[in-house]
């Protein structure tokens, strides 16, 4: 039980790579915090975790809004006694377009979803994590971090900043005794992925050149991500902080087709 007597914050849980983390995170002791936008989705994810015996709770939450993230913060300590140890930044939402055509709004709106939704669950988990002197905080951010793919600016841009805001709150809050590592993924078969081949008129061809596009030769699974969670989350790294980790099926050490 590598997170036993942990409290774990997971937002975008109620699907895709943060359902897989709440899972796991569950299954390895800690008692969870579920958070996401979609309520029926969410209870699902919370309920299959009690039926485990495991202990989660699920909060609608609009991780954008820091009212609501406040107080999902406030209710996980409320409901386990002790504050948030573990912080699994995971919700965030894509959208496609060249730079060219891109409305202010949907730039806006990624960027808050997708970076500004990470600082404010930081800030709410950070001042009980600097009492207690320890805590871990997990960041999903994207392999379109650190590489570019045609379409995506935005994206690209949220993700890049995470990798960016997580060095420098490893390198501000080590001396509490807080770790800040984040996991840029390559292409994971979520539900946001699978709406990507559902509008495509071949759907098929479009998974085979991602499947070709890993040197692994397949699509990665949110579980894939959810090892590098809980490694990152539990003590076994406790001398890690500051890293962008990939779990991307070997993509980034290969040179990407256009």
């Amino acid at each position: 039980m590598r997170l036993k007597g942990r409290v774990a914050l997971v937002t975008g849980a109620a699907m895709g790579i943060g359902k897989g983390i709440a899972l796991l995170f569950a299954d390895q002791g800690a008692k969870v915090m579920a958070a996401d936008i979609n309520t029926q989705a969410g209870d699902a994810t919370a309920e299959e975790i009690r039926a485990t015996g495991a202990q989660c709770i699920f909060r609608s939450t609009d991780v954008s809004v820091e009212a609501e993230v406040k107080n999902a913060v406030a209710a996980a300590q409320q409901e386990f006694g002790q504050p948030v140890d573990v912080l699994a930044n995971v919700a965030g939402i894509a959208h496609e377009s060249p730079a060219h055509l891109l409305d202010l709004a949907d730039w806006n709106r990624i960027l808050t979803v997708n970076l500004t939704s990470m600082f404010l669950c930081a800030k709410h988990v950070l001042p009980g994590m600097m009492a207690a002197k320890h805590g871990s905080i997990v960041n999903i951010t994207s392999i379109q971090g650190l590489f570019g793919f045609p379409g995506y600016p935005h994206y690209a841009a949220s993700k890049g900043g995470i990798i960016s805001m997580t060095r420098q709150m490893a390198r501000e809050y080590a001396k509490d005794g807080i770790r800040v590592n984040c996991i840029a993924p390559g292409t994971v078969e979520t539900p946001m992925n699978v709406k990507v081949l559902e509008r495509v008129p071949n759907p098929g061809e479009l998974r085979r050149a991602w499947e070709r596009m890993h040197p692994l030769g397949r699509i990665g699974q949110p579980i894939d991500v959810a090892w590098g969670a809980l490694f990152l989350a539990c003590d076994e790294s406790s001398w890690v902080t500051g890293q962008c980790i990939s779990i991307d099926g070997g993509i980034s050490c290969s040179v990407l087709p256009e």
